[in-house]
């Protein structure tokens, strides 16, 4: 058996530690940051699925990469949820790349410094738990360590999420945070999105994010779960009587007309700026 990578091992240690999902999340993401060459990780559970939820983000342009993904129902992301396979994006900028996603990879390029994006099922045999989701700032591949490593923490990771959901009486508590910490986003800003929850934290002159409390509160909200997203669904399945795999549909494709976020939309139905009729198609 080959030896366990730095990051493997980082999370293998996670095994005797009471953690929640996000505080697992947060720490597989981290290591992934450390030990791997990347800048940015996230993590979100039932990826091919409605209920999909964002467990933790490092910074703000994971954050605007999940988002994007989610909007659209396509990317690296999708792929790998839907595929049950790693998909390894070396390089956006190579036109193979946009003809596979072309909506994706020309929003990706306007709104984030991403240059190359990784994704990597959660599985457990035929189950696909999650997708750990990976970006850096400058194209490139894995050196072979790194891969085997990453492999390493995509299966331990998987294991432990498994465990979390199956365990008897299990309940996700609040995960608690130290100051600094990844929860408010503090790597690579996002250009075009604002800083009132929905991307990129407001940054000051010297490129780093503002810390103000109703920030850091506004990003954490749509990092833990989107449920302006869930409540949304539920509200347009009832305006056009239709179930929630269509509403979503419905939703995303409204989003993409108005060239907005999936959240934003959302948000406009909840807060009823938005009602949807037969006529929105």
């Amino acid at each position: 058996m080959a030896e366990r990578g730095a990051a493997t091992k980082q999370i293998a240690a996670l095994i005797a530690e009471d953690l929640d999902e996000e505080a697992l999340a947060r720490k597989v993401c981290q290591a992934c940051v450390e030990e791997l060459d990347v800048d940015g990780a996230a993590i979100s559970v039932l990826p091919a699925n409605p209920s999909r939820r964002t467990l933790w983000a490092t910074d703000a342009t994971a954050l605007a990469l999940e988002d994007l993904q989610f909007t659209l129902n396509e990317g690296v992301c999708v792929e790998a949820a839907t595929s049950g396979v790693p998909v390894l994006v070396s390089d956006l900028a190579r036109t193979s790349e946009h003809s596979r996603w072309p909506v994706f990879a020309a929003e990706v390029a306007e709104r984030t410094p991403a240059k190359a994006l990784y994704a990597l099922p959660l599985h457990w045999g035929a189950l696909t738990i999650g997708v750990l989701d990976l970006y850096r700032l400058r194209a490139g591949e894995f050196t072979a360590v790194q891969w085997q490593d990453l492999l390493g923490v995509a299966e331990v990771a998987a294991l432990l999420l498994l465990q979390l959901r199956t365990r008897p009486g299990s309940a996700r508590r609040a995960t608690e945070v130290p100051d600094g910490e990844a929860r408010r986003g503090t790597g690579p800003g996002v250009a075009g999105v604002d800083g009132d929850g929905r991307g990129n934290p407001e940054l000051h002159d010297d490129g780093h994010p503002d810390d103000t409390e109703g920030r850091d509160a506004a990003l954490s909200d749509v990092l833990f779960g989107r449920p302006e997203i869930h409540q949304a669904v539920g509200m347009v399945l009832v305006q056009l009587g239709i179930g929630p795999e269509e509403a979503l549909a419905r939703m995303r494709a409204w989003a993409f007309f108005e060239q907005r976020m999936l959240i934003d939309v959302a948000r406009d139905v909840v807060e009823r700026r938005l009602v949807f009729t037969e006529e929105m198609r």
